[in-house]
Order: C-alpha cells, then sequence, then structure tokens
C-alpha cells in the first residue's frame, strides 16, 4: 500500500505540473509579464508549498532538523539536480537579466542564511551561534519581500519569451486559473503522498531525521520543480524552468526558513562544512556557466557537472550512515 500511495503521489505530481505551466504560460502571454517572473512568482512559490508545510511542521514541532535540512537539501537537489537533468534535456536559456540580477541574488541569499545559521562571520552576529533567531527571521522575510518587489519593477514586457506567444488564443482566464488551481492542488496533495510514504520506509531503516531531511524529504518536496521544470523545457519554455528554481530557492531560503524562524529559533548544529559547501557551490556553479559555453543558456555539459556533483554529494550522504 505504501508504494502505491507513492506512484499515485509521483502521477498527481506529474499531471499536476503539466497544468500549471500550461496556466501559468497563458498568463506570461496576457499580462505582458515575462516568463521567468510568472516562473519565479506564481509556478516557483506554488511548487515550494510542500516545503513550506514540511519545514513549518519541523519549526511547530521543534524539529529543526527537518526544517532546516529540508530546505538546504531541496535547494542542493533543485540547484544541481533538477537543472542538471533539466539542461541535459534542453540546454536552459539564460537572459541578460537572470545574469545580472537572480543568479547574484541567489548566491547572495545563500551566503546570507548560511552566515546567520553558522556564526555570523559575515554580519558580525553578536551571539555568533549557530542559529538563526526570531528577530533573524524577520529580517530574512523583509529581504525576500524586498526582492519580490525589485524583480516586478525590473522585470520588461520585452523580456517576455516567444513561447508564450503559442498558448493556445481559444483557452478562456477562467480555465487557466482553474488549470493553475488543478495544478498546484495535485502538486500539494501528490507530493505529501510521497513524502509521508517515503518517511514511512525511511523511518524503519532507523537514519537520522536530517538524513530523511537533506534526502527524502528534499527530493520528495522538490519533485514538483522537477516535474514543473521538465514539463517547461519539454514545452520549449526554459526560461519557465529557470525561474522555477530560482523562485523555490529564495523562495525556500528567505520565506520558508524566515517564517519557521519565527516560529521558533532554527539551530543549524546538523549542518557540516560540506552541506555549507555544496550549496553554495551550487550557486556559484551557475555565475560560472554565464561566463562559460554559450553565454546566454546552460549548455548540456555543464548540466552534466552539475550532476556530477549532486552525486558526489550524495555518495558523500551515505558514506556517513
Amino acid at each position: 500500500m505504501t508504494i502505491i500511495l507513492m506512484l499515485v503521489g509521483l502521477v498527481l505530481l506529474v499531471k499536476g505540473a503539466d497544468w500549471l505551466v500550461e496556466g501559468a504560460s497563458f498568463f506570461a502571454r496576457k499580462a505582458g509579464v515575462s516568463e521567468f517572473v510568472i516562473g519565479l512568482t506564481i509556478v516557483g512559490f506554488g511548487t515550494s508549498c510542500p516545503e513550506l508545510v514540511v519545514s513549518l511542521t519541523g519549526a511547530f514541532e521543534g524539529n529543526a532538523d527537518i526544517s532546516v535540512g529540508n530546505v538546504i537539501g531541496s535547494n542542493i537537489f533543485n540547484t544541481l539536480f533538477i537543472l542538471g537533468v533539466t539542461s541535459l534535456l534542453f540546454p536552459v536559456s539564460m537572459k541578460k537579466i537572470n545574469r545580472n540580477r537572480d543568479i547574484p541574488a541567489y548566491l547572495a541569499t545563500c551566503a546570507i542564511v548560511l552566515d546567520m545559521g553558522m556564526g555570523g562571520l559575515l554580519l558580525g552576529k553578536a551571539d555568533g551561534e549557530d542559529i538563526i533567531s526570531t528577530g533573524e527571521g524577520i529580517i530574512m522575510l523583509l529581504i525576500f519581500a524586498v526582492y519580490l518587489v525589485f524583480c516586478f519593477k525590473t522585470d520588461s514586457a520585452q523580456e517576455t519569451d516567444g513561447a508564450a506567444s503559442q498558448i493556445k488564443e481559444n483557452r478562456s482566464t477562467a480555465v487557466s486559473v482553474a488549470m493553475i488551481a488543478a495544478g498546484l492542488a495535485c502538486l500539494i496533495f501528490g507530493g505529501d503522498l510521497l513524502v509521508d510514504n517515503a518517511v514511512l520506509l525511511a523511518k524503519s531503516l532507523g537514519v537520522s531525521d536530517k538524513f530523511i531531511a537533506v534526502t527524502i524529504l528534499a527530493g520528495g518536496t522538490s519533485l514538483p520543480e522537477l516535474a514543473t521544470s521538465i514539463a517547461a523545457a519539454l514545452k520549449k519554455q526554459e526560461q519557465l524552468a529557470l525561474g522555477n528554481i530560482m523562485g523555490s530557492n529564495i523562495f525556500n531560503a528567505l520565506f520558508i526558513l524566515g517564517s519557521a524562524a519565527v516560529v521558533t529559533p532554527l539551530s543549524f548544529s546538523s549542518m557540516d562544512a560540506v552541506d555549507a559547501g555544496v550549496l553554495i557551490l551550487s550557486a556559484v556553479l551557475l555565475l560560472i556557466w554565464t561566463f562559460t559555453g554559450k553565454k546566454n543558456r546552460i549548455d548540456r555539459w555543464e548540466g552534466g557537472v552539475m550532476l556530477l556533483c549532486f552525486i558526489a554529494y550524495y555518495v558523500y550522504i551515505f558514506n556517513k550512515l
């Protein structure tokens, strides 16, 4: 029964991702907003709902390892695995605004979160403890709000991708809204089914909360991003795929961890230098790819490098068991 429920969850994730991409792309054209920003907001935040539920639940239950491990693990999974796989299928296009605004913003977000959670060497935290306090959680939420406003103000209708113009003209706004709502519902419910039953299997093996959070929970709650990004790539809407990952990662790091820290201070004691290093590496690689190969995209060989880094990290985690 556990395996059957996991398969049902996977089917819901795939179908929900397809509906979400279709509905969101319609609004990208109709509203004159770039596909990247649609992916950053509606798609990126919507597919991060499972991470939000898991991390807030962990915070309310006083389990920081679940809250922190889920977010750190999800962001590593999103960037190295999902973008790696997506780039191998279809090279993911980048625009100038991605190179100048969004990728540096994600790198800065990673640095801020790790600095707040692991001693505050850069920001000069007074306590010097490996904890994100309630006050720091509020600061993270404010930074997230500023970034979101900045994205909309700097976005331009000129950035709208040609792929958005291929949306069927006979689809109504109501149908598109229904597709987005149904897609999000399938993603959230399917993610819950998949993760809950995967955790049951993991618990029976007697592994730690951090291991479950960084691997099974992170991978399970990131499946909506995986399904959505691959669906977007297959539809030649690579900007939606990139926006989905960048939006999910920044939402995870600033909004989800910030919200969880407001509920209860989050300890980073279970995170080590390798976890932090791989998270920073995932953002640095994206920045490097803007200067290598074809500067307007993540090439297949670059996606392969990201996948190799992801595999190496998981080998390290499993060797620590």
